[in-house]
């Protein structure tokens, strides 16, 4: 039976076991998703049980990605490049760090409709922004941070070209990517950023629909949200802990029942 796990803290609100839990009866695999609200010891003793096969898998999310990067044998160039991981997996005898961020951000971008073509407009100077940046460096980025600075040590760290804009400066028919947290607990995003937009990839999820989520859908921009986002983030770890494709309507379904529970 596969053990799978999800680290962080705080993670009670994690649609992550369930989304995986749909995953894995769809798919037949017998296992066990749970979630752990760990420390940095935490995270270590999970990997020690990933070395001696006590666990086939582990996500990790805030504030642990960076500790996740530090810890296996080897990590994947996309997240090496990032610094950041968020899937561990077992490849013969070792522990392989993968970041799938930038696959939720191809399946949300995807699932909206938004055209391959369009040029994104990236918030955000920490890990979510970092995916989002290698993941669509071909469309030339752009990018914008509230914290002067963290653009540039951004961009130097990942070695990518990308316009640096004012925080809070639109761009005209720019896609919007809120890699930020702005939205869990409704806060909205500079509405200027949006008026001039032509789409919106909004990474933060809640109990709710984010303000800046419902701005986009009322002006009739097409809209990836966070659950998409994790739903696409989820398939990717799945496909790597199992080889088996998930049934992805079953895992955003279970996630949306989840979500508006009462």
């Amino acid at each position: 039976m596969m053990e799978l796990v999800v680290l962080g803290d705080p993670v009670a609100h994690s649609l992550s076991p369930a989304i995986h839990r749909a995953a894995m009866a769809a798919a037949g695999i017998a296992g066990r998703y749970s979630a752990r609200r760990v420390g940095p010891s935490g995270v270590m003793t999970a990997m020690a049980e990933m070395r001696t096969g006590a666990l086939h898998g582990a996500n990790i999310t805030m504030p642990h990605k960076r500790l996740a990067a530090s810890l296996p044998d080897e990590l994947t160039p996309p997240a090496r490049r990032a610094g950041s991981v968020n899937t561990w997996r077992p490849v013969g005898e070792w522990i392989v760090g993968d970041s799938t961020d930038g696959a939720g951000v191809r399946f949300a971008w995807a699932r909206a409709g938004i055209p391959d073509d369009a040029r994104p407009l990236i918030l955000g100077g920490g890990g979510a922004a970092a995916a989002a940046l290698i993941e669509l460096e071909h469309l030339q980025p752009a990018l914008s941070t509230r914290r002067p600075g963290a653009a540039v040590d951004l961009l130097g760290r990942l070695r990518l070209d990308a316009e640096l804009v004012p925080w809070g400066q639109p761009i005209p028919e720019a896609v919007v990517v809120n890699a930020t947290p702005i939205g869990m607990n409704g806060e909205r995003l500079p509405p200027a950023l949006l008026s001039v937009a032509s789409g919106l990839i909004d990474m933060a999820y809640g109990p709710t629909a984010t303000p800046s989520v419902l701005a986009a859908r009322s002006a009739g921009l097409p809209v990836g949200d966070g659950l998409e986002m994790l739903v696409g983030q989820a398939a990717a770890s799945f496909r790597l802990w199992t080889g088996v494709q998930p049934d992805i309507e079953a895992m955003l379904g279970a996630a949306k029942a989840l979500k508006h529970a009462p």
